[in-house]
């Protein structure tokens, strides 16, 4: 029988606590992560979440051994893939996964890495003196150029199509063009909780979101619920008004006077009046020129 290693049982061992004494247990992408800087990140998260980095064979053994006390966390194991590392935390998943894009900034392109957007320049003036800068920016194909005494991009160009390998040579130019293209930090992939899986398509949602989506929903059933008069607590004062609204403007179509509506019906009877009184006084003068 083969030996395992004391430090492995242990990393195995400490990694199911962890995932057992937390609600959420995420996976997160470290592609790309200077060491530096992924340090700096896992020191600020550390208040709110514990991050894991080990093995990945590690990650899973311990992932089937937590799933014996969490059904369904064994779902994570599809997503323990590359340099990534456990994260557990009581944090609900989206909460967790906006914290990880705030760990997200601009990088600079390593050559061989895909364009996440079309890579491009825009013409016009460039921060650059004439120089052998000029040389350089042509020979990677930008329509440089030098004009009142400055350097300029001649025209609008798309260095690198989206989904494209970055070349080599234009790896070296883009800082100094200050153009960073790729994005470093943590990349929440799928998090566990409560025998759910979500992953990052379903956790990549506007903060106001759901939100938006329950006071749409709370609008669209009072409105319906006055529609149909049903009675609830939160109908209640405006079924009456508008019950009130509507007996009232019956009453007065049907001339039926009550305390509520008799001035109204007097001011609707004088109007009345009126209007016929000077229809009749209309015709009188019509009669009176036919006899002139």
């Amino acid at each position: 029988m083969a030996h395992v290693a004391t430090w492995k049982k242990d990393v195995v061992k400490d990694l199911t606590e962890q995932m057992t004494s937390h609600q959420v247990v995420a996976v997160v992408n470290l592609r790309g992560i200077p060491s530096a800087q992924l340090q700096k990140m896992r020191a600020d998260l550390r208040k709110d979440a514990n991050l894991v980095m080990t093995r990945n064979t590690l990650m899973d053994i311990a992932i089937t051994e937590a799933a014996k006390k969490r059904p369904g966390l064994e779902a994570l194991k599809e997503v323990v893939d590359g340099q990534c590392a456990i994260v557990t935390t009581d944090m609900n998943p989206f909460k967790l996964f906006r914290a990880m894009e705030a760990t997200k900034s601009p990088a600079p392109a390593k050559p061989g890495d895909i364009a996440p957007e079309d890579i491009t320049i825009k013409a016009g003036e460039t921060p650059f003196k004439p120089g052998p800068i000029v040389g350089e920016l042509q020979k990677v194909g930008i329509p440089a150029g030098i004009e009142n005494g400055k350097v300029v991009f001649k025209k609008d160009k798309v260095l690198v199509e989206k989904g494209k390998p970055v070349p080599d040579d234009i790896a070296k130019v883009l800082p100094r063009l200050e153009i960073f293209p790729m994005t470093v930090g943590l990349d929440l992939m799928a998090a566990f909780e409560d025998g759910l899986l979500y992953r990052r398509d379903v956790l990549n949602i506007p903060a106001d979101y759901y939100t938006t989506m329950l006071s749409t929903a709370s609008r669209n059933a009072l409105a319906l619920s006055m529609h149909i008069a049903y009675v609830t607590p939160q109908t209640i004062t405006p079924l009456l008004a508008k019950a009130y609204r509507e007996a009232m403007a019956l009453s007065v179509e049907a001339a039926y006077p009550t305390k509520d509506n008799i001035k109204i019906l007097l001011a609707k009877a004088d109007a009345q009046m009126a209007a016929l009184a000077r229809k009749t006084d209309g015709l009188e003068d019509e009669r009176l020129k036919k006899r002139i």
